[in-house]
């Protein structure tokens, strides 16, 4: 009777694993189709072949080909690296990113930090300091205002002259190193034509300095300027971008008297106002 239950419950344990294989099995062809399918045709795709850095002209040693699904290649992809070899790179990449289209300047664009510049803008580059450059955290990438502060009419005077300004190299890099402090003696800033022109004049006859801003915050702000009268004097305050002088206090009504002291004689003259 022993014997009977034991064999009875083995084929019972039996019937419910081949249940549960099963079940496992058409789950499994199910969610990877392609498991009993067909295998997927690859082709090849141009990728980095290592970290590349922006305005880079490629080589072949900087290229490589990656395995890819046909038919799923990234709109823009290469399948030959001799495609790639000789344009410059407009953007930085990352080993094994694939190279598109869209992020090589053209052949005859040549390299470096020509190939950065968009269509209709221009790089314009001045004389820092670590102070001017905000100790070394205005890196390739970043965004800042530029003030002047020079001579006016009045005294002197600090505006904002530029706003929300891309930064596009620090001395001779064009791409951030991770975003530690960088120093230079200059930094180069997008600009178009007509900014070019006030940055230079700024540059040449004032004291620039760079504000570093958050490079989402593309508002305009156009702050006024600010009066050295009114920063130090008190007069002349600056409300909404003008000068505003504060009221002449009105004369005193009647002569006024001097008091002439001659000797032993005293004697009080007065004289209309």
């Amino acid at each position: 009777m022993n014997r009977d239950r034991m064999l009875l419950g083995l084929g019972v344990a039996l019937v419910l694993a081949f249940l549960a294989s099963y079940y496992v099995y058409r789950q499994l062809q199910r969610v990877q189709p392609g498991m009993t399918g067909k295998a997927a045709k690859l082709v090849h795709v141009v990728v980095a072949a290592g970290p590349l850095k922006l305005g880079q002209r490629l080589t072949a040693i900087d290229l490589a080909l990656l395995d890819w699904p046909e038919g799923r290649q990234p709109p823009g992809s290469f399948s030959r690296p001799e495609d790639c070899v000789g344009r410059a790179l407009t953007v930085p990449m990352v080993q094994d990113e694939v190279v598109l289209e869209p992020e090589l300047a053209k052949r005859e664009a040549g390299a470096g930090l020509s190939v950065t510049i968009p269509e209709g803008m221009r790089a314009v580059s001045v004389g820092v300091d670590d102070v001017i450059a905000v100790a070394g955290f205005v890196t390739p990438g970043t965004s800042v205002d530029v003030l002047v502060t020079g001579m006016g009419p009045g005294g002197p005077v600090t505006r904002t002259i530029l706003e929300h300004v891309r930064v596009l190299a620090v001395g001779q890099e064009l791409q951030a190193e991770g975003g530690k402090p960088q120093t230079a003696p200059v930094v180069t800033l997008l600009v178009n034509p007509e900014d070019g022109e006030k940055l230079t004049l700024a540059a040449a006859d004032g004291k620039i300095h760079l504000a570093l801003r958050n490079v989402v915050d593309v508002t305009d702000v156009n702050p006024p300027p600010v009066y050295g009268s009114s920063m130090f004097l008190g007069a002349a305050p600056v409300v909404a971008g003008r000068r505003v002088l504060a009221a002449k206090p009105a004369p005193p009504a009647g002569p006024f008297t001097v008091q002439v002291i001659r000797g032993d004689k005293v004697e009080n003259l007065a004289f209309p106002r």
